[in-house]
């Protein structure tokens, strides 16, 4: 995975804690690729405005982080980002055409995890408490590394620098993640970086005829069955010396699992109808949308074989999950294309339930009608152009001194409701009712 570290006066972040918050820039300007991640331990404000040279600049001053964005559509002073406790607001800072959070304008929002703050055509995410990086900041190259694994995801990001090193090795690689997450992908990465000269053979497991899985894997003599007019090698003897990918390995039957095992074991192979085995240099990446463990109790998947295939494991997720990459994804399919800001926005609400392969087709229908001029909601389908966030963004309050009072007595008593109500003279119910109101969440102080 390419990526580039950006600066932000690093000497600060010496003794930096296991768990930070985050900020993401998702997609800048209406153009895709180049977003990025800052981490905002120390940070109390981040303050975003248009660039005026047209390129992106970032300075810390203290507790402040000033971003300079090269989108035309912001205004110079657009947006802040204030810490507030145990929450992050989203503030328009007096910008021209306002912020939307999730879709809709306000001028002050709690952010939350999942919720998507636009300003111009930029789009950023806020995430807490998460996996801290070797680097305070992230910055992801403009145009991808063809075939490479670029995510901003900090958890993500590890597994695959993990992977980068495990490629080069023998070691078996079980690649889980719901259908069209992008396993194939990853075992394609696997293969160019491992410098095995041999072929990339990929194997659909569910696709393979029930009678015939054990000879289009391990091959046949002539003559074994009826429509044996000819030996055959198999798929595992033709992937020899290079990489052999047994995607929806849950799917194998039985009896082809107890052969597999036994071809991982040996390094030797032998086909349907033959007295001899033939060696082979064998590297094996599998991948599964299935839960190959709850298989493995029950006894539909041999727990040898899982343990032999899970040499390293990775677990994609949804592109739901994802979306703080959609902007390095959208560069991928269409790089020099430029995205209207109702696009973007629906491309981030929508729920993608065939992940990324979805995503892909769509983006490559709508630049195909757009014709090289700007993608707008007209070019989506039409369940896409009318997707909405499905969570709405939850409107900050002005500075008001009981909801001060609030979150300093959870701060006091971390978290526990009763003893705040307590201490106020108040029933329990009457506080909780305080604390929807405010948008307060008890938990984040326990």
């Amino acid at each position: 995975m390419t990526t580039r570290t950006l600066s932000i006066d690093e000497s600060v972040h010496t003794q930096r804690a296991a768990r930070v918050d985050h900020l993401y820039l998702v997609l800048a300007g209406g153009k895709p690729g180049g977003g990025a991640r800052w981490s905002l331990a120390g940070i109390d404000t981040i303050e975003v405005g248009r660039s005026s040279t047209g390129l992106r600049a970032v300075r810390r001053t203290g507790a402040t982080i000033r971003l300079d964005v090269a989108d035309p559509y912001m205004s110079s002073n657009h947006l802040r980002f204030e810490r507030d406790r145990a929450h992050w607001l989203a503030v328009d800072a007096g910008s021209r055409n306002g912020i939307l959070v999730n879709g809709t304008k306000h001028d002050r929002a709690i952010i939350g995890a999942h919720d998507v703050v636009e300003a111009g055509r930029s789009f950023f995410m806020l995430r807490t408490d998460e996996l801290a990086s070797d680097a305070p900041a992230l910055e992801l190259p403009a145009r991808p590394t063809p075939g490479g694994l670029v995510t901003l995801d900090p958890v993500l990001a590890k597994a695959f620098d993990e992977l980068a090193r495990i490629a080069t090795s023998s070691v078996p690689v079980l690649v889980g993640g719901p259908t069209g997450s992008g396993k194939e992908r990853v075992a394609q990465t696997i293969h160019a970086a491992s410098r095995r000269r041999g072929a990339f053979v990929p194997v659909n497991c569910g696709a393979l005829p029930p009678t015939l899985v054990e000879s289009e894997l391990f091959g046949h003599k002539k003559g074994a069955f009826s429509g044996a007019i000819a030996d055959a090698p198999g798929l595992v003897v033709a992937s020899s010396g290079g990489t052999l990918f047994l995607d929806e390995i849950g799917d194998l039957p039985s009896p082809a699992q107890a052969a597999l095992l036994r071809v991982l074991e040996e390094h030797e192979v032998r086909a349907v109808g033959a007295t001899a085995v033939t060696n082979v240099d064998l590297r094996v990446v599998a991948a599964t949308h299935r839960d190959l463990d709850a298989m493995s109790e029950a006894g539909t998947f041999r727990e040898d074989l899982l343990a032999r295939l899970a040499g390293f494991e990775l677990e994609l997720p949804a592109l739901a999950d994802r979306r703080v990459d959609l902007g390095a994804m959208l560069a991928e399919v269409a790089p020099d294309a430029t995205f209207a800001a109702a696009t973007v926005r629906a491309l981030l609400a929508y729920t993608w339930p065939r992940n990324v392969r979805e995503l892909v087709r769509v983006v490559e229908r709508a630049a195909a009608l757009a014709q090289g001029g700007e993608l707008g909601v007209a070019h989506l389908p039409t369940e896409i152009a009318g997707a909405t966030f499905t969570v709405p963004a939850f409107p900050a309050a002005e500075p008001d001194a009981r909801r001060d009072e609030l979150v300093a007595l959870l701060e006091k008593h971390q978290g526990n409701v009763s003893k705040v109500a307590a201490e106020l003279g108040r029933v329990r119910q009457q506080v909780q009712r305080w604390l929807k109101r405010y948008g307060i969440d008890p938990e984040r102080y326990r």
